[in-house]
C-alpha cells in the first residue's frame, strides 16, 4: 500500500534549519519507501507550497516548526507538530510516529494522538523510554507556546535589521559624517535604513508575537504596542512585553466576546483590533512603559559602560550560547538579545555574537583539514561546505559534526566560540550589521577594531579545531576496535 505524507518545516531565520529538516525528512522517507512531499517556508518565503489535492491525498502531515505555521488547511488529518530540531535528529522516528497516528485513524480508535502509538510501540522497552517519549512531548509543547510565539516575532524582525544594518553600513563608505549633509546619498541610506527599517524593528517584533498568539486579531494592537514602547524608549523589551501583551489580550477577546452570526465579521476587523490596540496601548502609556524603560535604559547603559572583567565575561556567556545548540533556542535567545540592542546604538554584542557563530563552522572545517584520518569521508566533504557557512554567519554548518560525536563536538566549539567572544568583547569590537558574516567586514565603518576583531574569529577557529582534534580518535582506529569490542561482548 502506498504511504504519503506532507510536511512544512520552518525555522526563526529560515537560513538553514528550515532546510536541514526536510533533507532529514526526505532522506528517511526514502529509506522507508514513504512518498513525500515538503513546504519549506525560509528567508525567501514559501517554497514547494503544498495544494490541496496533495494534502487530501496524504495519510499524516508532519509539521517541523520553531515558527507560526497555519495548521487549518490540514484539520481532519493525523497531524505531527514538532521542533526543527527534532526532524534533524530523528527524522525516522517522526515518520513512523505520523503513519502510526494515520493507522490508528484508519482503525478507528478514539482520541488517536501522534503520541499514542509512539508510547504503545516503546512501552515494552520500559519505563525509561516512557519517560523518554514524555520528555520529548513536554519540550514540544514548551516550544509551542513563548518560545515559538518570540521566534515567529524575530523571524519576521530580522530582515528588517539585516537590511537597516547594511543601508547603514553603505551609508558610512562615504565618510563616518556624510550621512550629516541633507540630500546627499549617505543621507538617503542612513534615513532608508536608521530612519525607517530600524525605526519598524521592535513594531515587527510585537506584531508578529502577537500575531503568532492570536493571528490577525493581534497584528494591530501588537504592532502598535510596538511602536509605543520605541517612542517611550523601552526598546527590543518593550516590545517583547506588548506583543506578549496584545496577543493573549487579543486571543481572550476573540474566544470571550458572543456576537449573533451577522455580526461575527465584525468581530476580528472592528471589535478586537479597537479593544485590544486602545488596551495594550494604554497600558504601555500608564503603566509598563515607564519601569520598562527604566530597566533598558539601565541594561544600555551596563553594556555601554562594560569594560575588563565584565565585558569578557558577557562575550564569553554569549559566546558558549552560540554554539551550544547551533541555531536552536540558545543560539537565537543570544542573537536576539545582541540585534534588539542595535536599536539603542550597543554594538559590541552583536559583534561577539557573529564572530562566536561563525567559529564552530569554521573550526570544524579546519579540523578535517589538519586531522582527516579523525573524519569519516562524509564528514570532510561536509567540512568544505561548513567553511562556506562559518564564513556566511551560518552557524548551523556544525550540525552534522555535532550529530555525529555531539560529546566531543558540542564542547570543543563552545570553547572556541567562549573564546572569540570574550575576545571580541575584550578588544572593544563593534560591528553595525547583524549578519552577512565576512562579506560585510570590508565595507567602511561596519566593525570597529577590523583587525583584532578579525584575529578574535581566527583565533577561536583553531582553538575548536584543536580541541577536536584531540578528543576525536582516528576513524580507522575506532572501526578496527568495533570487532574486538563485539567478540568481547559475545564472550
Amino acid at each position: 500500500m502506498s504511504r504519503k505524507v506532507v510536511a512544512v518545516t520552518a525555522c526563526p531565520t529560515g537560513i538553514a534549519h528550515t532546510y536541514m529538516a526536510a533533507e532529514a525528512l526526505e532522506k528517511a522517507a526514502r529509506e522507508k519507501g514513504i512518498e513525500i512531499r515538503i513546504e519549506t517556508r525560509g528567508s525567501i518565503g514559501v517554497e514547494n507550497p503544498l495544494t490541496p489535492e496533495e494534502i487530501a491525498a496524504a495519510d499524516a502531515v508532519i509539521v517541523a516548526a520553531d515558527a507560526k505555521v497555519d495548521t487549518e488547511r490540514f484539520a481532519g488529518k493525523p497531524l505531527v507538530e514538532t521542533s526543527v530540531g527534532e526532524a534533524i535528529k530523528d527524522a525516522a522516528r517522526l515518520l513512523d510516529r505520523a503513519l502510526a497516528a494515520a493507522a490508528a485513524r484508519r482503525a478507528g480508535e478514539p482520541g488517536a494522538a501522534p503520541a499514542t502509538p509512539a508510547r504503545a510501540r516503546t512501552a515494552p522497552a520500559g519505563d525509561y523510554l516512557e519517560r523518554i517519549e514524555a520528555e520529548r512531548a513536554a519540550r514540544a509543547a514548551r516550544r509551542a507556546g513563548p518560545y515559538k510565539h518570540l521566534m515567529t516575532g524575530v523571524s519576521f524582525m530580522i530582515p528588517f535589521v539585516v537590511a537597516g544594518g547594511i543601508l547603514i553600513a553603505l551609508s558610512f563608505v562615504f565618510g563616518i559624517e556624510a550621512f550629516k549633509q541633507p540630500g546627499t546619498l549617505a543621507a538617503a541610506l542612513m534615513e532608508i535604513g536608521g530612519g525607517s527599517a530600524f525605526a519598524l524593528m521592535v513594531p515587527i517584533l510585537s506584531g508578529y508575537i502577537a500575531y503568532s498568539i492570536a493571528d490577525r486579531p493581534g497584528i494591530a494592537p501588537g504592532m502598535v504596542g510596538g511602536m509605543l514602547a520605541s517612542k517611550v524608549g523601552a526598546g527590543f523589551l518593550g516590545g517583547i512585553v506588548s506583543g506578549f501583551l496584545a496577543g493573549y489580550l487579543a486571543a481572550w477577546l476573540v474566544r470571550s466576546i458572543r456576537l449573533p452570526r451577522t455580526l461575527e465579521g465584525l468581530k476580528p476587523v472592528l471589535i478586537v483590533p479597537v479593544v485590544a490596540t486602545g488596551v495594550t496601548g494604554l497600558l504601555m502609556i500608564y503603566v509598563i512603559g515607564s519601569p520598562l524603560q527604566a530597566i533598558m535604559n539601565g541594561l544600555t547603559g551596563w553594556l555601554q559602560g562594560l569594560s575588563g572583567g565584565n565585558a569578557i565575561l558577557l562575550g564569553l556567556i554569549l559566546g558558549a550560547m552560540m554554539a551550544f545548540d547551533m541555531g536552536g533556542p540558545v543560539n537565537k535567545a543570544a542573537y536576539t538579545f545582541a540585534t534588539g540592542l542595535l536599536a539603542s546604538q550597543v554594538y559590541t554584542p552583536m559583534a561577539a555574537v557573529m564572530a562566536a557563530g561563525m567559529t564552530p563552522p569554521l573550526g570544524l572545517a579546519l579540523a578535517t583539514w589538519l586531522a582527516p584520518k579523525k573524519f569519516t569521508p562524509e564528514e570532510r566533504e561536509a567540512g568544505k561546505a561548513a567553511a562556506v557557512l562559518g564564513i556566511s554567519f551560518i552557524t548551523e554548518g556544525a550540525i552534522p559534526f555535532a550529530a555525529a560525536d555531539p560529546l566531543r563536538v558540542i564542547p570543543s566549539i563552545m570553547a572556541g566560540s567562549a573564546v572569540t567572544g570574550a575576545l571580541s568583547m575584550a578588544f572593544g569590537a563593534t560591528l553595525r550589521a547583524p549578519h552577512g558574516g565576512i562579506f560585510v567586514l570590508p565595507i567602511p565603518g561596519v566593525v570597529g577594531n577590523l583587525g583584532l576583531y578579525a584575529l578574535s574569529i581566527l583565533i577561536g577557529a583553531v582553538i575548536t579545531a584543536a580541541v577536536v582534534v584531540v578528543l576525536k580518535q582516528p576513524v580507522v582506529r575506532a572501526e578496527a576496535a568495533q570487532p574486538e569490542v563485539s567478540a568481547a561482548e559475545a564472550m
